[in-house]
């Protein structure tokens, strides 16, 4: 699970909970333990985001062309 959270798609969730962090959480009256990733300005917010975004994007292509010249070879032996 925590390679979930080391994507750069996951970025703006919050961080990977312990089970203490859980246990913490049940007596926190107020959401003072609650972390997120945050940036220091909406522009560096919004261009972490887009480049995240074409990463996932970039990832997908590279799955979907691995798996066509995958099953492309397989279709011609």
């Amino acid at each position: 699970m925590s390679d979930i959270f080391n994507s750069p798609t996951f970025r703006l969730f919050k961080y990977e909970p312990s089970f203490l962090d859980g246990v913490a959480s049940l007596i926190d009256l107020s959401p003072n333990l609650d972390r997120y990733n945050q940036d220091k300005t909406v522009n560096e917010a919004d261009t972490n985001s887009l480049r995240a975004d074409w990463c996932a994007i970039g990832g997908d292509l590279w799955k979907s062309i691995e798996k066509h010249e995958l099953e492309s070879k397989q279709t011609t032996i």
